[in-house]
C-alpha cells in the first residue's frame, strides 16, 4: 500500500438517505458542450497538449489592489480624485509660469509631500495582503508525479487536470473532483466554515466507479476526461459528466470538493483538479479590494468646490475692478499712477492692453488667494487620523487576553465613519457565535432539567438590575472537574446516577439512549487512554452524543445493522433493535414537525413541553423534540424494501420518494421529552448588540447556515423575539419544488422570480396594514431567494420591505450575495453600512461596506487581514462604535470646521485630544451616537455656521481696527497709525480671537489644550520682538514695531480687547442659548456629568429620560420592554369588571 495508509471499512453511505444515492444523468448534463458548459479537463494529463491549448488560468492567487505595474498610475488617481489635491496640481503647474506671485517649488513641494506620504501608506498596507497572498500560494499539497508517487508542492503550482492527494485537517488548494477516500464508499467529511460559515460538517461522496482507487499506485496509469460547466459565482451546484474506461457518469455537487475548504474526520482523499486560481468557485465570489473614501472626505470636496467658487468669485471680481482701474489709468499720454510705472511693466499692468492683463491678473489672484483652500488641511487630517488609529490599537479594553490579540485600525482613513454607523452587516458563525455547542436544559415527561444561563438571560439580568441564578460550568470555580466541551449541564436529580430515583425513570432512560443512538457520530477510541472522542457532523450532534454520556448512556461502537432516515423537512429518525429484539424507531426534530405526528394516547404532558420549548427558545437555545415507537417486523420489512428502492432510484423523483416513505414511517410517535443546546454565543453579544439597538443602528444578519439555524441564533442574540412577526421569504413552496423536478429551468426561474415578488408584495402589504403598525416585523429570507430578489427590477422593493422591519436575517447566503447585499444597503440607504465577520466567505462583505471590520477568531486571518478595523470579539464594537467612532468624528468634525476659521497651527490640539464626554458615559447613553449617524455635526448648517464665523470675525477685526485708529493720534507724540501698526494690531486680534475662540469650543481641557493655547499667544509676541530686533534691511517695516509703537500705546490694548469681545460675543452667545434651550444629546450629558443642575431634579430626571430609554425594536431591552407589555395587558383585562 504505497501510502495508501489505514483504511476504513465502514461504509457510511448505509447511514445516510439523501447524501449517498445515485445521480442522474438526465438533465442538466445534456448540456455538456453548449455556452456556459465548455470546460474540459483531461485528468492526470495536465501536459498534454489538448489540455495547454485550453490555456486556462493558474493556481496562484491575488487579493491586492496594486501590483508593480499598475501602482503608480492608479495610486496617483486615487490621491487626485481629492478636488484640492487636483487643484493645487493646477496651481503648481501655474506656478512655472511668469504669471505666479511666488516660486514654483513653494506651491508644488507641499504637494509632492502630501500625496506622496499618502501613497506610501497606501503600498505598505497593500504590502501586507501581498504578504498574505504568498504565505497561501506557497502552502503544499501533494501532487501526482506521473509514475504512481505524490510529490510536495506549492499551491501555486497546481494546474488544470493534476491529482492531488489532501490529509486530514488540511484545505484543499482547488476545486477538487473527489475520486476516493479512505473510506470503501468514497465517503469524506468536509467543512464549508471559511466559504459558507456553516460549522456542520458536509458530507461528500465519490463515484463508485472511482471509489476503489485508495492507494497512490492506482493513479500510475489513470485516465479520464470530465465535462464540466465554466466558472461561475454558484457555490452550491455543479453539472458534469466523467467520462471513465468508455463509461460516462454524472456529476454532481456532492462530488466537488471547493478550495478553501478542510478535510474533517477522513484519513487523505484524492482529488482531481477541476477549476484553478481565479477560476475557483470561493475566487468567483470574490471582489477586488476597493477604494474606499469616507463621507467626510466627499463632504469636504463640496465644500472645497464651494470654497473654490468663492475664490473664484473674488479673484473675478477683483479682475473687474483691477481692469477698470488700469484702463483709467492712461490719460491722454499721461499715467494717473506714475509711481507703478506701467510705461516699464510688462503686459501684466499695460493699460493698453486692458483685456489681456485682466485675465492675468485673474489667474493670478486664483493662486494668490489659495491659502483659501489650505492644503495643509490634508496633511493635519492625515496627523490625526494616526493618531486616532493608535488610540484605537493601544486601547486596553479593546484587548482580549485569551489569545493576545489587540485591536488594530488597518487604515486610518475611516475613523470618522466609524462614529456615524447606520446599519450593520453580520456574519454568525465565529462572530456571533463560539463555534461551539453546549447541552444545557432539558425536559423529559413534563419536567424541565437543568440549572445552566445563556448569555440572553445573563444580558436580560443585568439590564434588569437584577443577578440571574444560575449555573456555567465555565465559570464555576467551586469544581475541580475540567470543563467538557459541548457538555454545559448541572441538575442533581439526573446527574450521578439519580435519575434513577426520579418518577419517570423509564422515560428519562428511554430520552438519553434516544440521544445515544440517534446520530451519525462515529466514536473514536484512544487506545493509549481508552478515551472516546467523537467525529460529528456537527456540534450539536457532538453535543448530544457527550450529554447522554455523561448522564451515563455512553456511545461508543457504531455497526451498520441499522436503518438511518435524514429528512430535509427538519427531523431525523433512526432504526434498531433493542436488547429485547424489539424494533424501535427513534426520531428527533423541530417542534413544528413532530407535535403533530405524535400518537393520541401520548400526549400526556404536551402542553408542559411546549411550555418548556417555548421558555428555552425566549432564552436562544435551540431546541429539538424526542419522541419514538415501536415497530412490528412486517412493518419493518416493508418499509425497508420500499426504502432501499427509493434510495437507489435515479430518476428525478428520488427525493420525493424517500419523503413518502419518511412520511409513512414517522408516525403515532410517543413523546419523551426536549432538548435544549445552547449555539454558544461569545461573551457579552446580546448586550452588546442590545446598546447597538439603544443607539438606533439597525442590525441586519448574513450567513450561510440554514434557515432554522439562523433564526435560533436570532432567538440568542436577542434579534428575534417571542411575539416579533416573522416574514419569511423562500421557494420551498410545493408548487416550486413539483416544478423543479421537470428539469425545465426557464419554468423554475420565471416562476421562483413571480413567487418572490409576490411574497416580497405581501410582506410591504402585512406591515402597511392596519394591523402594521401595532407590530414589529422581522425579515427572514433565504439564498435561493435572495438570487432573484436581487435582481434589478426587485432589489429596491426588497430593500424597502427590509429597511422597514426591525430585524433581517439573509440564511444560506453565499459570500457573492453578502458582498451584493452589502452593496444595496450602501448605495440605497446613502448611509454609513459596517460589515463585520471572521471568515473568507465574509471578504467581499467586508471589502464592500463603508467600513470593515474583521475578527480575528479560529477561522483564519483572512477576515482580519482584508478589514479597516479587527477586533478579536464581537462585544468590543460596542467601545470601537460609542467611543472612538463617536470621539474620533467629533474630532474631525470640529477640527476640519475650525481649520476654515483658523489657521492649522491652532488645531492640532482640538483634532487629537478633544473628548465632548467621557468614554463611560459614550457607553452609558448609546443615544448619544445618534449624532454621528444624523451627521449633526458636520453637515452643511453646521460648516456654513462656522465658515459664516469666520467671515464675522475677518470683517470685525478688520473694520473695527481700521474705525479705531483712522486719524487719531496714536501715541503721546502725536503720531498716526500707518500701514504698519495696523497690520501688527490687526494680526494680534486674529490671534487671540482664534485662540480663544478654540478654548470656548474645545469641551475637554488637558495640560496640552492649555499648555498649546499659552504656547501660540506667548509666540505672538516672541515673533513680534525676534523679528523687530533684525535689522531694518530684513524686518522693514516691522522693525522695533512692537518695543516702539504697539507696547507702548493704550490705544493698541483697548483696541485689542473691544475687537476680541466684539468678534466672540455672538459665538458665546449662541452657544448659551443652544445649550439651556435647545440642547444636543452631548450637551446634555455635559451638563449632567458636571453637576451644575443638582439642585434642579426635575430637570435632570427629564434629560436623563431622553438618554437613557430611546425606544427600540430588537435586544432583550425590547424583549423586556414586550414582556412588560403583556402583563401591563392580562392585569389590564383582569381588572376590567366582569358582566354576565
Amino acid at each position: 500500500m504505497a501510502g495508501g495508509g489505514k483504511r476504513k471499512r465502514l461504509s457510511l453511505s448505509k447511514l445516510y438517505s439523501f447524501a449517498c444515492g445515485k445521480t442522474s444523468l438526465k438533465g442538466d448534463q445534456s448540456q455538456m458542450g453548449t455556452t456556459g458548459f465548455s470546460r474540459v479537463v483531461h485528468c492526470n494529463e495536465p501536459d498534454s497538449f489538448e489540455a495547454k491549448i485550453r490555456k486556462y488560468r493558474g493556481n496562484y492567487v491575488s487579493t491586492t489592489k496594486y501590483n508593480v505595474a499598475t501602482f503608480l498610475p492608479k495610486s496617483l488617481f486615487e490621491q487626485f480624485r481629492r478636488v484640492a489635491n487636483f487643484y493645487f496640481l493646477v496651481v503648481g503647474i501655474l506656478a512655472f509660469t511668469p504669471l505666479a506671485p511666488y516660486t514654483a517649488v513653494s506651491a508644488i513641494f507641499p504637494l509632492i509631500v502630501v500625496v506622496g506620504a499618502t501613497m506610501v501608506k497606501e503600498g505598505i498596507e497593500d504590502w501586507k495582503r501581498t504578504q498574505q497572498d504568498i504565505e497561501m500560494n506557497n502552502r503544499k499539497t501533494r501532487v501526482h508525479q506521473g509514475d504512481g508517487t505524490f510529490k510536495s508542492t506549492g499551491w501555486k503550482n497546481l494546474r488544470v487536470g493534476d491529482i492531488v492527494k489532501v490529509k486530514k485537517d488540511e484545505y484543499f488548494p482547488a476545486d477538487l473532483l473527489l475520486l476516493s477516500s479512505t473510506f470503501d464508499d468514497g465517503i469524506c467529511y468536509v467543512e464549508t466554515m471559511n466559504l459558507d460559515g456553516e460549522t456542520n460538517l458536509k458530507l461528500k461522496q465519490a463515484l463508485e466507479a472511482t471509489a476503489f482507487m485508495h492507494e497512490d499506485s492506482h493513479y500510475r496509469d489513470f485516465k479520464a476526461l470530465i465535462k464540466c460547466e465554466d466558472p461561475n459565482t454558484n457555490l452550491y451546484s455543479f453539472v458534469g459528466t466523467l467520462d471513465f474506461e468508455q463509461n460516462l457518469y454524472p456529476l454532481s455537487p456532492q462530488r466537488l470538493l471547493l478550495r478553501d475548504s478542510k478535510l474533517r474526520n477522513t484519513e487523505y482523499i484524492y482529488g482531481a483538479v477541476i477549476f484553478t486560481g481565479h477560476d475557483t468557485k470561493v475566487m468567483q465570489n470574490a471582489t477586488a479590494p476597493p477604494s474606499k473614501r469616507s463621507k467626510f472626505e466627499k463632504q469636504m470636496d463640496k465644500i472645497v468646490y464651494f470654497l473654490f467658487f468663492a475664490l473664484f468669485m473674488m479673484a473675478f471680481i477683483g479682475s473687474i475692478v483691477f481692469g477698470v482701474a488700469t484702463n483709467n489709468d492712461l490719460d491722454g499720454e499721461k499715467m494717473k499712477r506714475w509711481y507703478l510705472q506701467p510705461n516699464d511693466s510688462t503686459i501684466y499692468f499695460d493699460p493698453k492692453k486692458v483685456g489681456m492683463a485682466s485675465i492675468f491678473h485673474f489667474l493670478t489672484a486664483l493662486m494668490l488667494y489659495n491659502y483659501f483652500i489650505p492644503i495643509s488641511l490634508y496633511v493635519s487630517i492625515e496627523v490625526v487620523k494616526v493618531f486616532q488609529s493608535s488610540f484605537i490599537n493601544n486601547d486596553i479594553n479593546l484587548y482580549y487576553e485569551p489569545s493576545d490579540r489587540p485591536a488594530h485600525s488597518r487604515t486610518s482613513n475611516l475613523n470618522e465613519e466609524l462614529g456615524q454607523v447606520d446599519t450593520i452587516l453580520s456574519d454568525k458563525t465565529g462572530t456571533l457565535t463560539c463555534n461551539s455547542m453546549e447541552f444545557i436544559k432539558c425536559s423529559v415527561a413534563g419536567t424541565a432539567y437543568g440549572h445552566g444561563v445563556t448569555e440572553a438571560e445573563r444580558g436580560m439580568g443585568v439590564r434588569e438590575g437584577e443577578s440571574v441564578k444560575g449555573w456555567d460550568q465555565s465559570k464555576d470555580s467551586s469544581t475541580t472537574k475540567p470543563h467538557i466541551k459541548g457538555f454545559n449541564f448541572k441538575d442533581e436529580r439526573i446527574m450521578d446516577g439519580n435519575w434513577v430515583h426520579e418518577p419517570q425513570a423509564r422515560i428519562i432512560e428511554k430520552f438519553f439512549r434516544l440521544l445515544a443512538i440517534c446520530h451519525t457520530a462515529i466514536p473514536d477510541v484512544d487506545e493509549e487512554t481508552g478515551k472516546i472522542s467523537y467525529e460529528a457532523e456537527s456540534p450539536d450532534e457532538a453535543a448530544f452524543v457527550i450529554a447522554a454520556r455523561e448522564i451515563g448512556f455512553e456511545f461508543y461502537k457504531r455497526t451498520q445493522t441499522s436503518v438511518a432516515v435524514r429528512d430535509a423537512r427538519k427531523r431525523m429518525s433512526v432504526i434498531v433493535r433493542n436488547e429485547e429484539g424489539k424494533l424501535l424507531l427513534l426520531c428527533k426534530g423541530a417542534d413544528s414537525v413532530m407535535f403533530e405526528r405524535l400518537a393520541k394516547s401520548s400526549r400526556g404532558f404536551e402542553e408542559e413541553t411546549r411550555n418548556h420549548v417555548n421558555d428555552y427558545a425566549d432564552s436562544g437555545l435551540r431546541t429539538l423534540i424526542l419522541a419514538y415507537r415501536e415497530l412490528d417486523e412486517e412493518e419493518y420489512k416493508i418499509f425497508n424494501h420500499k426504502f432501499t428502492e427509493a434510495k437507489n432510484s435515479v430518476n428525478a423523483d428520488r427525493e420525493a420518494l424517500i419523503d413518502d416513505m419518511a412520511e409513512k414511517v414517522e408516525r403515532n410517535l410517543i413523546l419523551l421529552g426536549a432538548t435544549a443546546v445552547e449555539d454558544k454565543l461569545q461573551e457579552g453579544v446580546p448586550a452588546c448588540i442590545d446598546k447597538l439597538a439603544q443607539a438606533g443602528i439597525k442590525m441586519w444578519v448574513l450567513t450561510g447556515d440554514k434557515m432554522e439555524t439562523a433564526i435560533n441564533i436570532g432567538f440568542s442574540c436577542c434579534l428575534l423575539r417571542q411575539g416579533m412577526k416573522q416574514i419569511i421569504i423562500n421557494l420551498e413552496t410545493p408548487d416550486i419544488l413539483s416544478l423543479e423536478k421537470t428539469g425545465n429551468k426557464e419554468a423554475i426561474a420565471k416562476a421562483s422570480k413571480d413567487s418572490v415578488l409576490r411574497q416580497i408584495t405581501d410582506g410591504k402589504a402585512l406591515i402597511t396594514g392596519p394591523s402594521g403598525t401595532a407590530e414589529t416585523f422581522a425579515l427572514i429570507i433565504d439564498g435561493k431567494s435572495l438570487a432573484y430578489a436581487l435582481e434589478d427590477d426587485m432589489k429596491h422593493l426588497l430593500l424597502e420591505l427590509a429597511m422597514s422591519c426591525a430585524s433581517v436575517i439573509c440564511c444560506r447566503s453565499s459570500p457573492k450575495q453578502k458582498a451584493l447585499v452589502t452593496r444595496l444597503v450602501k448605495s440605497g440607504t446613502k448611509k454609513t453600512t459596517l460589515a463585520i465577520g471572521d471568515g473568507a466567505n465574509d471578504v467581499g462583505m467586508l471589502q464592500e461596506a463603508d467600513i470593515g471590520v474583521g475578527i480575528s477568531g479560529v477561522e483564519g486571518m483572512q477576515a482580519a487581514m482584508a478589514s479597516d478595523v479587527a477586533i478579536a470579539q464581537f462585544r468590543y464594537l460596542e467601545r470601537l462604535l460609542f467611543v472612538h467612532g463617536h470621539w474620533c468624528y467629533r474630532r474631525l468634525s470640529s477640527m476640519i470646521c475650525y481649520f476654515f476659521y483658523k489657521n492649522i497651527a491652532f488645531v492640532a490640539a482640538l483634532g487629537i485630544f478633544e473628548q465632548d464626554v467621557s468614554a463611560a458615559s459614550c457607553l452609558k447613553y448609546p443615544l448619544l451616537y445618534q449624532e454621528g449617524m444624523k451627521n449633526l455635526l458636520f453637515g452643511w448648517r453646521r460648516v456654513l455656521h462656522w465658515l459664516g464665523n469666520g467671515f464675522y470675525t475677518a470683517i470685525v477685526v478688520f473694520f473695527f481696527c481700521s474705525t479705531a485708529l483712522q486719524h487719531q493720534a496714536f501715541n503721546p507724540d502725536g503720531k498716526t497709525v500707518g500701514i504698519d501698526v495696523l497690520g501688527g494690531t490687526m494680526y494680534t486680534c486674529i490671534v487671540w480671537a482664534v485662540n480663544l475662540q478654540m478654548a470656548m469650543t474645545v469641551c475637554y481641557f488637558t495640560k496640552i489644550q492649555r499648555g498649546l493655547i499659552i504656547y501660540c499667544l506667548c509666540m505672538l509676541y516672541l515673533f513680534f520682538l525676534a523679528f523687530g530686533s533684525l535689522s531694518p534691511s530684513m524686518s522693514t517695516t516691522a522693525y522695533k514695531l512692537f518695543a516702539e509703537a504697539l507696547a507702548p500705546a493704550a490705544s493698541y490694548w483697548f483696541t485689542v480687547i473691544f475687537v476680541i469681545i466684539a468678534a466672540l460675543l455672538p459665538f458665546f452667545a449662541y452657544s448659551a442659548i443652544e445649550t439651556r434651550f435647545f440642547p444636543m444629546y452631548h450637551q446634555m450629558i455635559q451638563r449632567l456629568e458636571s453637576g451644575r443642575h443638582e439642585d434642579d431634579p426635575e430637570y435632570c430626571d427629564m434629560m436623563r429620560q431622553k438618554l437613557l430609554q430611546p425606544p427600540t425594536s430588537v435586544g432583550f431591552s425590547a424583549r423586556l420592554a414586550a414582556r412588560a407589555n403583556k402583563l401591563r395587558r392580562k392585569n389590564k383585562n383582569q381588572n376590567q369588571p366582569q358582566y354576565s
